[in-house]
């Protein structure tokens, strides 16, 4: 499907118009849910015959308040003056028009409101409030509230006031008008509270009646609505009593500039934010669980290397320093988790910190060896990322000790790369260096290197992967893992 901006280049509106748009649509599930009918927004393009004008709708919004009068997606649509003559008349006059008419696409009747939209002085599309005939039936004080304050938006977005200029990005958590509304005087007074608003006050231990009352009179210190009258632009606050937190989303109503009221949606959040600082809790807790394996593992690597200080040299010498650096390289890992939030890591601060490792395994050599990272491997979990860090850490000391025998030499001098490559659904890890090349008749499946073997090993047996050695002007090593998508 087009998105917005793209039906809107057959319109020929400039971006500022379209972001424009894109602002008013961000917001129009409130209004849907204040006139309880659909909405469509409507773009005028070339291509009508004679005077007839043709519009393609740019947008459509159901409401959750009410039955919606369409099933089927209109976007996209383009239609004519003779299926939306009201549309045209409103585009013409640059004012509201309001009318029952017989919609063309469901078959039935429909009270239309067509609202010009205007920004910046220009009108540049038509937004169409669409909802069944109320016949016989007498709308209560809720209702009636809303569609007035509906018609209030409706006014603002004639003049350009609505959407607002600035105005901060909506949260998933953000108060709805099924959470709860209350209407307030340019004063800040209370003139109206709808019984889920009325519920969240209750909630912060306000029972005495709000309607003519200031939040400051009620004994609720909330500055975000003063602010919003004086700015004229939208402010969203939190407001904390024992054992209750309720999100507050202040709307200020002009007309022509002129604060008149304001719309103030409450919505009580009390339990997401209980969730959030567990969740919170817990992962603070993770992070010092991995703080203290990675300060046990480096007590376990400290002991090896001292140990095999003291060791002649030999197998036994060796064997020890082998098992540090492997504990080492973990330790590295649980020390990048213990800085991260949540349980993932990304690996290319795995692989900066293995080559570390790496090159003061060959510092002493004869041999000065390069080590190059190239791509990015993304984030990883942890139970991916531990055992994987082991690998890279064989492979890239098998590459430094390894591929540059005494005697070597290359013009270019001796070098490691680490090519990383995440497709989203598999990761490669190819380490390729420029040193003898692997032996005509090597096996990683059969080697008799410790290291290696365990190299293998765990690809197989822990990462689900493949590990294959080839040779290319050197020896290459090139790991492919699955990873989730």
């Amino acid at each position: 499907m087009a998105t917005m901006a793209e039906l809107a280049r057959t319109a020929k509106l400039p971006d500022d118009e379209v972001a424009h748009l894109q602002a008013l649509t961000a917001d129009w599930g409130m209004l849907s849910d204040f006139c309880f009918a659909d909405l469509l927004l409507y773009a005028k393009v070339d291509g009508g015959e004679g005077d007839r004008d043709r519009f393609v709708v740019l947008g459509q919004v159901r409401p959750t308040t009410s039955q919606t009068l369409y099933r089927e997606d209109l976007v996209g649509r383009v239609i004519d003056e003779d299926e939306r003559p009201f549309v045209a008349r409103a585009w013409r006059l640059g004012e509201i028009v309001e009318v029952e008419s017989e919609v063309t696409s469901p078959g039935e009747r429909a009270r239309l409101q067509c609202i010009p939209v205007t920004h910046r002085g220009r009108q540049i599309a038509i937004l169409t409030r669409e909802s069944a005939p109320a016949v016989g039936r007498r709308p209560g004080e809720l209702e009636r509230v809303y569609v007035q304050t509906f018609d209030r938006f409706a006014r603002m977005i004639v003049t350009g006031e609505f959407p607002f200029e600035a105005t901060e990005p909506l949260t998933p958590e953000a108060p709805r008008v099924g959470d709860g509304v209350m209407v307030l005087d340019e004063g800040g007074r209370v003139e109206y509270a709808s019984p889920n608003a009325v519920t969240a006050l209750h909630r912060m231990g306000m029972y005495s009646n709000s309607e003519g009352m200031r939040f400051d009179e009620l004994g609720i210190d909330a500055p975000g609505i003063d602010r919003a009258l004086a700015t004229r632009l939208p402010v969203s606050e939190e407001l904390e009593a024992p054992e209750v937190i309720v999100a507050f989303r202040c709307l200020p109503l002009l007309d022509r500039h002129r604060v008149t009221g304001a719309v103030l949606l409450v919505r009580d959040v009390s339990e997401l934010r209980r969730r959030d600082r567990l969740l919170v809790t817990m992962d603070a807790t993770i992070r010092e669980v991995h703080h203290r394996v990675k300060n046990n593992l480096q007590t376990i690597s400290s002991l090896l290397r001292l140990q095999a200080r003291r060791e002649p040299p030999g197998s036994g010498r060796t064997a020890l320093e082998e098992a540090e650096r492997r504990i080492r390289s973990i330790a590295l890992i649980h020390e990048i988790l213990s800085r991260e939030t949540g349980d993932s890591v990304d690996l290319n601060e795995i692989v900066v910190q293995l080559v570390r490792v790496a090159e003061e395994g060959v510092f002493s050599s004869d041999v000065a060896v390069r080590f190059r990272v190239h791509g990015d491997g993304g984030i990883l979990p942890a139970d991916v990322a531990t055992p994987l860090g082991v690998v890279l850490t064989e492979l890239l000391t098998n590459a430094a000790e390894h591929a540059f025998p005494p005697g070597w030499s290359q013009p270019e001098g001796a070098h490691v790369q680490v090519k990383l490559v995440n497709s989203g659904t598999e990761l490669l890890v190819r380490v390729h260096d420029n040193g003898i090349g692997w032996p005509p008749d090597f096996d990683i499946a059969s080697t008799p290197s410790l290291g290696l073997s365990i190299a293998r090993s765990l690809v197989v047996t822990q990462l689900n992967g493949t590990l294959e050695t080839s040779n290319d002007h050197g020896a290459v090593s090139e790991l492919r893992i699955p990873i989730a998508g």
